[in-house]
């Protein structure tokens, strides 16, 4: 197999870009708060390579006539394999001595995918939102990328070289902008199409990022000043015209790192802003002499960061994971740290791995040889991961740790009753506890963090003449407003449709007693959150006898049985003491305590109810406490613990006796 490398020539604004992209993607990553759309450097990416792959695959189908498909798969493998080989070995290594066990094994599944550039299928599949939380905990969720570029390579060689044919002719080119054209415009309905109602896919999937990839190959072809020999002659390239979209492009970029968020429907149609600045950004630079934005991508420290963008993509993420892993912090200064190491590492990997093996003349020289052993490293890589997530279940099935997964499991029935049904559907499912046609009824509503909250209840109102309704839906918190869903890709309409269904059922009930709870989630404003309750507070205070209404419980930064387990199987030189414990007091939380309280006050019969100092002693919440595990996971409280605060709960609500309640108002609302 002969490889003969196509090469467009250095353009130092294309380095320049690369910096750009993965400073973008590591401001968004380490949480820099006025670039949380810096994940739009990944498009950067995209366009970019869309650019430079067909400008080497056209040369090379213009000089020969032919494209040796092996040679430009040799030259990709030894371009980006051996740099990912080496961050997942290391990284596998670092997780396996800090992570809990069963932490461990999604790891690995991701690591055996991303070693064969498939962990974008992986996580497209498992419905894993790329801006959800707990989508951040997966160590090599970045390398979903990788797997979207390497894909890319795979089909878009033989899509050139079938649209380009073999003869020399005007035709040729003009086929070519046809083929990429049409990709453009289906890939760009696709993912239109696709956001809204299937995101992962939509983002995940090559075929929904190819438009991206067309975007680039164009202003190839359109930008050369002629395209070899295809004879096709291109449009002069007005200089003050390239300098000025130049700096809209940057623009438009830099735009979109500013004002875009992970609440943010994403592709779809915003991600055209940073496609559409890259490709203006890239054809700036066409016409000799750097100018304008091209003159700044080409200055020495973004040159510098072009240079090493690839190793330093690779190793920012899982160091700020494995930072915060270590630390159980996620201080600015831990994620700083990190981000300087992922930089020391990429240095390091770029000088010692990437280099020298890019530049090897063995893979030149021996072509064939070095292909399939670049594909047997892929495998072999794959099935050491695979022994990886072997280990880790095995250890995860030791007595030790027995206890912190029975945890993550110690949920309230009322789930597997069914009681809280899928986030897509709005039915709203009762279940009942006690006697069907008891004198007293007590009904608890809200999200899953009410939902915790049902043991308790149960012991309370387990007794004659009572029973206890529970009616709740996960993420759907108690506040009347509008709100975008990031698993949806759009606003979570099923909540709304549910709560006003429910609150009609409840109303016609007359209950006793209804048990309100809401997570304190930052999604709303003070006006919304004092509103909204307003709201459902209004609808349901004439029918109800009284209404508490639970403050959220304390959100832990960490996973608390993941973390004891974690901090369990650790070396004994890396366990601390307080691994698995944080304060309780956040002044967002207190703020939303504080503003449902102001709303409580206007009606006679709202009591708020504030747990979390049983939750969370002297204000230090702990994952374990005088062996009880407190958290099934980094926010909801275990069923036996939660049933263990009955009594506590029973004095709060300061009802001494149950059948001495007062009937259900009608006019409770004071001062309205």
């Amino acid at each position: 197999m002969k490889t003969v490398d196509y090469r467009l020539g250095y353009r130092g604004d294309i380095e320049g870009l690369r910096a750009l992209a993965i400073l973008l993607v590591i401001a968004a990553h380490a949480g820099v708060p006025w670039l949380a759309g810096g994940f739009v450097g990944v498009d950067i990416f995209f366009v970019l390579s869309g650019f430079l792959i067909t400008g080497l695959l056209v040369r090379e189908i213009a000089s020969t006539g032919r494209l040796a498909f092996g040679a430009f798969y040799l030259r990709r493998l030894r371009r980006l394999l051996p740099a990912l080989v080496c961050m997942l070995a290391v990284v596998s290594w670092a997780g396996a001595m800090v992570l809990a066990p069963g932490e461990q094994m999604e790891q690995a599944r991701t690591a055996t995918m991303a070693a064969l550039w498939l962990s974008n299928i992986h996580f497209s599949l498992a419905h894993l939102d790329y801006f959800a939380a707990g989508a951040d905990s997966n160590l090599f969720l970045h390398t979903w990328s990788l797997g979207v570029e390497e894909q890319f390579y795979l089909v878009w060689p033989a899509l050139l070289f079938w649209a380009a044919g073999r003869q020399e002719s005007t035709s040729s080119a003009g086929r070519l902008k046809m083929a990429l054209l049409i990709v453009a415009i289906l890939s760009l309905f696709g993912c239109l199409w696709l956001t809204p109602s299937l995101p992962q896919f939509a983002f995940y999937m090559m075929p929904m990022r190819a438009w991206q990839f067309a975007a680039g190959g164009l202003i190839w072809l359109y930008g050369e000043s002629k395209a070899q020999s295809l004879n096709d002659q291109i449009l002069p390239v007005n200089s003050t015209i390239r300098v000025w979209s130049g700096w809209l492009g940057l623009a438009a970029i830099l735009g979109a790192g500013i004002t875009f968020n992970t609440s943010m429907s994403y592709p779809g149609w915003r991600a055209l802003l940073p496609t559409l600045g890259t490709a203006a950004m890239v054809w700036a630079g066409f016409g000799g002499q750097p100018a304008g934005v091209a003159s700044l991508l080409s200055s020495r420290p973004l040159q510098a960061i072009g240079k090493v963008s690839y190793s330093w993509y690779l190793w920012h993420w899982p160091a700020l994971l494995l930072a915060y892993a270590t630390t159980g912090s996620h201080g600015p200064w831990i994620r700083a740290s990190a981000v300087l190491a992922s930089l020391g590492l990429a240095v390091l990997s770029y000088r010692f791995v990437e280099s020298p093996i890019r530049h090897q003349g063995y893979w030149l020289k021996h072509g064939r040889a070095a292909l399939a052993g670049g594909v047997a490293a892929m495998f072999v890589v794959s099935m050491l991961m695979m022994h990886w997530y072997t280990r880790a279940l095995v250890e995860a099935q030791s007595p030790q740790l027995q206890r912190y997964v029975k945890a993550r499991t110690d949920a309230p029935v009322i789930y597997s009753m069914g009681c809280d049904d899928w986030y897509r559907s709005d039915r709203v499912a009762m279940c009942m506890f006690g006697q069907k046609n008891a004198k007293h009824t007590a009904v608890l509503m809200g999200d899953s963090t009410a939902g915790q909250w049902s043991p308790t209840l149960a012991e309370i109102f387990m007794r004659p003449d009572w029973r206890l309704i529970v009616l709740t839906k996960s993420s759907c918190p108690m506040v009347d407003v509008e709100f975008f869903d990031s698993r949806l890709g759009r606003n979570f309409t099923e909540c709304t449709s549910w709560r006003t269904n429910a609150i009609e059922q409840i109303a016609s009930l007359k209950p006793d007693i209804v048990v309100l709870g809401s997570v304190a989630t930052s999604g709303f404003t003070r006006d919304q959150w004092i509103d909204g309750t307003a709201k459902v507070l209004t609808r349901l205070s004439p029918a109800v006898g009284r209404i508490y209404m639970l403050r959220g419980t304390p959100h832990l930064s960490f996973d608390g049985p993941s973390c004891l387990a974690a901090n369990e199987s650790r070396p004994i030189w890396l366990r601390t003491p307080q691994a698995c414990a944080m304060s309780s007091r956040e002044e967002h939380a207190q703020h939303v305590f504080d503003w449902l309280s102001e709303t409580a006050a206007r009606f006679v019969n709202v009591q708020m109810i504030d747990m979390n100092d049983a939750i969370c002693p002297d204000g230090l919440c702990n994952a374990e406490l005088h062996g009880h595990i407190i958290f099934r996971d980094s926010q909801h409280l275990t069923a036996s613990f939660a049933q263990s605060l009955a009594p506590e709960l029973m004095k709060r609500m300061n009802v001494p006796d149950l059948t001495d309640l007062p009937a259900s108002n009608e006019t409770t609302l004071r001062g309205n």
